[in-house]
């Protein structure tokens, strides 16, 4: 289980570094309990992102079956894909 507050924490750290492997290995080492995974935006195509940072959209993954997935679901998120906006 993922709060509200803690993605709102996560945001908050995101958005105050510049987005690299660094800082999700300094959020890996923050939030032991959480899995996190980083890459682009538009490798997940037709989702919508549960929160929208500058630079960087967050997505929750239910990872409790053996399939990990993507929710909306703060009860059931596992893990939280950072994902990386190229802006135009």
């Amino acid at each position: 289980m993922i709060k509200p507050e803690q993605l709102q924490e996560i945001a908050g750290k995101i958005g105050s570094e510049v987005l690299n492997e660094t800082v999700v290995g300094m959020l890996r080492e923050a939030y032991t309990d959480i899995h996190f995974t980083y890459c682009m935006d538009d490798d997940i195509p037709n989702n919508e992102p549960v929160l929208e940072g500058r630079g960087f959209n967050l997505y929750l993954v239910d990872g409790r079956e053996h399939c990990l997935c993507l929710t909306r679901d703060y009860d059931h998120a596992t893990g939280i894909v950072i994902a990386e906006v190229i802006e135009d």
